[in-house]
């Protein structure tokens, strides 16, 4: 059995942050790359891409709200066609790097509080969604499983990848707990094991409230912003092993 792990990476602003995320690709098989709205330059992307690349993951765009001031971590008050502009140029400035070093990008997954409003917005996750298909139509679209961004893509027959989270608690309705609400974010290290083998297997796993969930995920985030990101991925690659399975994209 194999699972694909995938994780934000080049949202720092030197060469020495690219180095250490670096330090994760050997434990993953996919990673979204920053490209300019919330965090990451010309310099991260580069690097970043090159660094991917050695590793032989997929690589995908992550873009976000264009507010590097809080790291795209609250919601903007612009209009849909400014935020189509942006994103549409966030992904097409990695796009323009990647073929300069002869790489193929496979995905677009959005960041932070863009991820989480085109979650809560249907007409949101549609726009979004028709400008990926419509600007990027070989761009997979990377998303939370069950989610609106899949529904809008399952609308348009256009490739979306299910992701699952390892660190944290769902409601019953299948979507990620808010992280406000007590529990949300899962500290002990066998809770997220037990998650993630249950979104690999279909085998269930407690929502926030001890509900049985019973779905599947593609692929399964990895936080590389926790300062023990690295830890925590050799953690987890060594407990997928010992249970048969492989990361793999």
């Amino acid at each position: 059995m194999n699972i694909d792990i995938n994780c934000d990476l080049g949202e720092g602003k030197t060469a020495e942050d690219c180095a250490r995320d670096a330090l994760l690709m050997p434990y993953i098989s996919r990673c979204n790359i920053a490209c300019g709205g919330h965090a990451g330059n010309q310099k991260t992307m580069a690097i970043s891409l090159k660094n991917a690349s050695e590793h032989q993951l997929s690589i995908g765009a992550h873009p976000g709200y264009p507010d590097p001031e809080n790291f795209g971590r609250k919601s903007l008050n612009i209009s849909g066609e400014e935020l189509a502009a942006s994103v549409s140029a966030q992904i097409q400035v990695l796009v323009d790097l990647a073929s300069q070093q002869g790489v193929v990008l496979d995905h677009v997954k959005l960041h932070g509080a863009l991820y989480n409003d085109a979650e809560a917005n249907p007409v949101l996750a549609t726009l979004l969604t028709e400008l990926i298909h419509r600007n990027f139509p070989d761009l997979r679209i990377l998303g939370l499983a069950n989610g609106a961004m899949e529904a809008a893509a399952k609308a348009l027959a256009h490739p979306f990848i299910r992701e699952g989270f390892m660190d944290r608690r769902y409601l019953n309705k299948q979507r990620l707990s808010p992280r406000s609400m007590p529990g949300a974010v899962i500290e002990d290290f066998d809770h997220c094991i037990q998650q993630t083998l249950g979104l690999i297997r279909g085998d269930g796993f407690p929502s926030i409230d001890d509900t049985e969930l019973t779905f599947t995920a593609d692929s399964i985030c990895l936080h590389g912003d926790n300062p023990n990101a690295v830890y925590i991925a050799e953690k987890l690659v060594d407990a997928l092993q010992r249970e048969q399975i492989r990361v793999s994209a």
